[in-house]
């Protein structure tokens, strides 16, 4: 790669898309962030957009990997514990996949297996990110 390619590529800066489930046209993290209270929302959004300008990548405690490709985003606002489960994909998107809110101290396998369903979705529609 010459040192210009890498430097046109290195500038393209990073983007974050909800994952939207074709079958039913919704967007499991986008119907989420609609139910919290406005503070709760926007907290949430600002981590996102953290998450965004640091190419997907953030240190414990922000993020944790969890299988594969796929990490957790975690968002704790007073008493409650979001996450929001997602990976990048190609040409530098993060697609947010599924995001609940944790009740217990270990992530229940439930919510990684539908997170997973939805990433392998994801990989099988790639024109759409």
């Amino acid at each position: 790669m010459t040192s210009i390619s890498y430097m046109i590529y290195r500038n393209i800066e990073y983007k974050a898309k909800f994952y939207k489930d074709v079958r039913t046209n919704k967007s499991p993290v986008l119907e989420y962030i609609n139910g919290l209270s406005e503070k709760e929302a926007a907290k949430i959004l600002k981590y996102i957009e953290f998450l965004r300008i640091n190419g997907g990548y953030l240190d414990e405690p922000y993020s944790r990997h969890l299988r594969g490709k796929i990490r957790e985003l975690r968002i704790d606002f007073s008493h409650n514990k979001h996450r929001i489960f997602y990976f990048v994909f190609i040409k530098k998107t993060i697609i947010l996949l599924y995001a609940f809110s944790k009740r217990t101290p270990r992530t229940p396998i439930s919510e990684i297996r539908k997170a997973e369903e939805n990433y392998y979705d994801a990989l099988k529609k790639p024109e759409l990110y």
